[in-house]
């Protein structure tokens, strides 16, 4: 690695850092106390997601994870089952919140590209029977992190959707990238929102803000979920420095995620080169980098990677990820093919005899 270089960050779009701008922003935010409700940077920041969203209100939570645990508490009661994908957010990455925090038991259902069908709910919903738990709620991921950023089309979360009310279940779109997949289709936030009766989205992840999410939703649902939020210690005091920097995104590092999808493309097809790895043309941020080639450990490949001044994050056993993001260039992208490429020639040469 050339000590002058800076590191490329690839493990994910939660990696950045703050711009000036953004810095600027936050020294600059006027503040109150947002458990008394007297933070007006705050309330702006909720009110203008939810006018985004077309949902009542909105309620600033300091992480995805929590505004996704807050949804599931809000809209079901303990015993209830939810139905998600096997690899979603709230089912693989979240500790078992749903029974920790809930009560509830997860249904999972293992899809291709992440996205939930009318007939995964069918098949998952039974008889009215006192005996068995109930599906109350389904979860929807948008864009699927384990599947690569992949968007879930909007006629098929609706299909979903109607299925789903016309059932009595609800919905929660765990959107933390949804901005992405807003910009990939071109497609509104508030369109995908309607599907929904809770949404979380995050600014930490490709927005570039250094902390916090958002849940959008009724305003009932909201009301019951600023109080989960203060029986949780997400109760937060002068948080308008933080919602200053996630305004700030709002407005500057919202269309620019283009920018992300074509590196994201440009970097796909730079891997595509080298042999012994297989990509997928990413359709948002997201690269998934197999390891097919037999000599490719993934432990070597990954400090081989380090080494040369690049991190990504493993995935699986023979799966590397790359995520782009506001704080990676065109030059840092052609830095990590260069990279990948001589690691993986490294590990394949076939030693001299």
């Amino acid at each position: 690695m050339n000590p002058t270089e800076p590191v490329v960050d690839l493990r994910s779009d939660t990696v950045t850092r703050p711009t000036p701008e953004m810095r600027r922003a936050i020294a600059e935010a006027v503040v109150g106390d947002d458990v008394y409700g007297d933070d007006p940077t705050v309330k702006e920041l909720e009110r203008r997601v939810a006018a985004l969203a077309g949902k009542e209100a909105a309620l600033f939570v300091p992480s995805g994870t929590m505004g996704n645990q807050i949804a599931v508490k809000c809209l079901t009661t303990p015993g209830d089952e939810v139905l998600l994908e096997t690899h979603s957010h709230i089912n693989f990455f979240e500790q078992g919140g749903i029974a920790a925090n809930s009560g509830c038991l997860s249904h999972p259902v293992e899809t291709e590209r992440g996205m939930l069908a009318p007939e995964d709910l069918a098949a998952a919903l039974r008889a009215d029977d006192d005996h068995v738990a109930r599906i109350t709620l389904a979860c929807v991921e948008n864009t699927h992190n384990w599947h690569g950023g992949t968007v879930a089309p909007l006629d098929r979360v609706r299909e979903l959707s109607a299925a789903a009310r016309a059932r009595g279940v609800r919905v929660h779109l765990d959107g933390a990238r949804l901005w992405n997949a807003s910009v990939a289709t071109g497609v509104p936030i508030r369109d995908w929102a309607a599907t929904a009766d809770t949404v979380m989205m995050c600014f930490s992840k490709g927005l570039g803000a250094p902390i916090g999410s958002i849940l959008v939703g009724e305003g009932a649902t909201i009301g019951a979920a600023r109080r989960v939020r203060k029986r949780w210690g997400g109760g937060m005091r002068q948080v308008g420095i933080l919602a200053a920097a996630c305004l700030h995104a709002l407005d500057h590092h919202f269309e620019r995620l283009a920018d992300d999808h074509r590196r994201a493309r440009a970097l796909a097809a730079g891997i595509g080169r080298i042999p012994g790895l297989r990509v997928v043309e990413p359709e948002t941020n997201i690269v998934m980098i197999d390891l097919e080639h037999p000599a490719l450990d993934r432990v070597a490949a990954l400090r081989g990677l380090k080494a040369r001044g690049v991190l990504v994050s493993p995935y699986g056993s023979r799966r590397l990820r790359a995520v782009t993001h506001l704080d990676v260039d065109d030059a840092g992208i052609g830095r990590v093919v260069e990279a990948l490429e001589a690691v993986a020639g490294e590990l394949t040469a076939v030693p001299a005899r």
